[in-house]
């Protein structure tokens, strides 16, 4: 097991009606910037009854932060929470508005043009304070300190950390999640599965404790996630998922292993060009990485098989096969497609989504930094 450095501030309050302790956790006198997206909180009434906890606090609203987050909109945002001296942020939301708010929250006093946090990796000294209730499982943004923001002009999607931008609260009730479409549900799932397998599926570390925790998680979405479509009002099931989905990126499974994230470098490149949602892009990535970097991740790539699939029969090429196809056929089970034709993209498209990957600098991604331009075109070409 690797050396490492943990340390994770973020509190959750976590089951039903634990809205209602909003209001303890925001610091007195606070003015706040409620941040959202589209309107679903607003038809679901979380929007109401967050106003309703926080009826003692001065209140401002920010709407419309898109599903891959953009810099332009956000920077409305930041604009208003200035203007106003705003001195408290909640996000209301799924993972998109959650990260709009850590980028919104390090932008309003950073001096200078706040792209430089994504472009140049400025530093974030300071950032506004900010909370989460969580309407979304699927990233993990509620319990880490990771956003991803795109900018409309480039089709730039880049990604910034800092210690500064972990959620100082997270409401994470399961109820809240009772309505959303089955395709937001299932990709939920995807975006889970897919960055525990980033933190998972490397090299053997000797990390027993981070593995077993792992596989853990990955059963827990293969079993949950077919049962959430199927009964989108079972609170243990929901309940399963929003946790899993937060455990996935809080930082436990990735402390002392080797990560790889090389899957999810490609797939920014396919939603910045083409659109496509984040999980749609993990899940026709994943498949052709595991395949070209089989060889790489051989050791990991069988144990996963035997612990997660349960494939123990035949040789050895024919058990991580076995493995690569059991991932497609989940993804394809909750009618995430796993090939760029079904969203009519084509050979020809691939080109392009090698030269963003050259000027963002993704060069040389992966475990062992050694997944070039070479190998990352050759995922796409599978992934066709």
């Amino acid at each position: 097991m690797q050396n490492f450095s943990f340390h994770n501030p973020t509190r959750i309050l976590f089951g039903q009606g634990q809205l209602a302790n909003l209001a303890a956790e925001i610091p007195a006198g606070a003015r706040i910037l409620i941040t959202y997206g589209g309107g679903s909180v607003v038809k679901t009434g979380t929007l109401d009854e967050v106003k309703t906890a926080l009826k003692d606090f001065t209140l401002l609203e920010f709407s419309g932060i898109e599903p891959n987050p953009t810099y332009e909109t956000l920077m409305q945002a930041v604009e208003l929470a200035r203007r106003e001296r705003i001195d408290f942020l909640l996000a209301v939301g799924g993972g998109s508005v959650i990260d709009g708010t850590k980028f919104i929250a390090a932008a309003i006093p950073f001096e200078g043009d706040p792209w430089r946090i994504l472009s140049e990796h400025a530093a974030v000294v300071s950032a506004i304070p900010f909370g989460a209730v969580l309407t979304l499982p699927a990233t993990g943004s509620e319990m880490n300190n990771f956003a991803v923001i795109t900018r409309r002009e480039g089709n730039d999607k880049l990604a910034f950390a800092s210690p500064l931008i972990f959620p100082r609260f997270s409401v994470l009730d399961p109820t809240r999640t009772y309505t959303l479409p089955p395709r937001q549900v299932a990709n939920g799932v995807v975006d889970a599965f897919v960055h525990i397998v980033e933190q998972y599926l490397t090299y053997p570390a000797d990390a027993k404790v981070q593995d077993r925790f792992a596989e853990g998680l990955l059963l827990t979405l293969i079993e949950e996630g077919p049962k959430a479509l199927q009964t989108p009002q079972d609170y243990a099931v929901r309940a399963n998922l929003m946790w899993t989905a937060t455990l996935a990126l809080n930082g436990l499974i990735g402390a002392g292993v080797p990560q790889d994230w090389a899957t999810h470098m490609l797939g920014h490149e396919l939603t910045a060009l083409h659109g496509l949602d984040h999980a749609q892009t993990l899940a026709v990535v994943l498949p052709a990485m595991l395949q070209v970097r089989r060889t790489q991740k051989r050791a990991k790539l069988l144990q996963y098989a035997e612990r997660v699939w349960g494939v123990r029969d035949g040789d050895e090429d024919m058990r991580i096969d076995a493995a690569i196809q059991r991932t497609r056929e989940f993804f394809e089970a909750l009618q995430v497609p796993t090939r760029l034709s079904d969203y009519g993209i084509g050979t020809e498209a691939i080109p392009a989504l090698v030269a963003q990957l050259e000027r963002h600098g993704m060069v040389a991604l992966g475990e062992h930094q050694n997944v070039d331009l070479v190998e990352s075109r050759q995922v796409f070409e599978l992934a066709a």
